[in-house]
């Protein structure tokens, strides 16, 4: 073993495991003063929670090297010399192409993940079993410029409302930055684009209800500034931080779980992942038991053919996804409207 290495020790549902960390000293967060050695032991830390959370799951691993200020990059599959209790699945990605992918069964593949500079997890909305069917709804708050946390609240809460009408439980948290994220559990029985399909409705409705507050609009200039519901997180192979993830800002917060009832007073920068073990061990994990009482998205797809029928198409997909059925043109609109008035001139 290098000199430069500590052994952590680390339960689990198999008994401990003894996980090597290299560079224990290494600042990944330079500003905040937190090392390479303190990532891993946050993952010891809130180790069940995490793996409740983001385990049994294809999961992609964005890696920082040289810290969080330094060059990144995503990890998918399970590289070489990966311990024989970290276990791949094969997954199909929006281009055709099947793959093996990462999932994390325990808090000690976590911190193995830790010790490859892992900073931010991001989990499927589905099950390793059965990738094609997402067993959650997933709902990104996302502030435009001129909001931000505060004005993502309202919204989200208005939001926990409307799932409430369908039949849906809603879940909150941090995304770890300026905005929330909101989670409700579903029955696994509809493949990627038919959730897609329902949080677009879902997010069509909140939009008629707050028309000031919040936009479907995928074109920035459109946006203004309100909350954009981001509803291309919803396709096969966009993720976003998991719960309990570290997040590569210069203070190391954590896409935090929240009770319903703190939502409108809580701070998210006082969430990191130095403060968030005792949290945990103090307050309890906000989303256990998420599962226990997944509900259907029926009533949200009939809300989608209604307003197919009222001439309310497709959205536009991200650029690296092939042209979908019905997808409007992939052109922002202030260039598709120059292109028509020179070619009208």
């Amino acid at each position: 073993m290098a000199r430069d290495a500590i052994e952590l020790t680390v339960p689990g549902p198999h008994g401990e495991r003894s996980v090597r960390v290299s560079s224990p000293t290494r600042l990944i967060w330079p500003e905040a003063g937190i090392t390479k050695r303190e990532l891993a032991e946050y993952l010891v830390a809130v180790g069940d929670a995490f793996i409740a959370a983001n385990g049994d799951r294809p999961v992609s691993l964005q890696r920082f090297p040289g810290g969080v200020d330094g060059e990144q990059f995503f990890s998918k599959n399970p590289p070489k010399g990966a311990p024989d209790w970290v276990r791949a699945v094969t997954v199909t990605y929006p281009s055709g192409r099947k793959h093996p992918q990462l999932v994390l069964d325990e808090p000690a593949a976590a911190v193995w993940a830790a010790q490859m500079n892992t900073v931010v997890f991001h989990p499927w909305a589905s099950r390793a079993e059965r990738s094609d069917f997402p067993d959650q709804l997933r709902i990104d708050l996302d502030p435009q410029p001129g909001t931000g946390f505060a004005e993502a609240v309202p919204v989200a809460v208005a939001l926990r409302d409307l799932l409430g009408e369908v039949g849906l439980t809603a879940f909150v948290k941090s995304s770890g930055s300026r905005g929330i994220h909101v989670f409700a559990p579903i029955e696994p029985e509809h493949e990627f684009l038919d959730v897609r399909h329902a949080v677009i409705a879902l997010g069509r409705e909140l939009e008629r209800r707050l028309p000031e507050r919040v936009t479907t609009n995928w074109w920035k200039e459109e946006r203004g500034d309100r909350i954009f519901i981001d509803y291309n997180q919803a396709n096969r192979d966009r993720t976003m931080a998991g719960a309990y993830s570290p997040r590569p800002l210069p203070h190391a917060p954590v896409s935090c779980p929240l009770e319903w009832t703190e939502l409108e007073r809580t701070d998210p920068a006082e969430h990191t992942i130095r403060t968030v073990p005792r949290r945990l061990a103090e307050r309890g994990d906000p989303w256990a038991g998420m599962h226990d009482g997944p509900g259907r998205i029926d009533t949200l797809l009939e809300w989608w053919r209604r307003d197919l029928d009222d001439g309310l198409g497709e959205l536009p997909f991200p650029p690296d996804f092939p042209k979908m059925p019905g997808e409007p043109t992939r052109v922002q609109p202030s260039r598709a409207k120059k292109v028509d008035d020179e070619s009208s001139g």
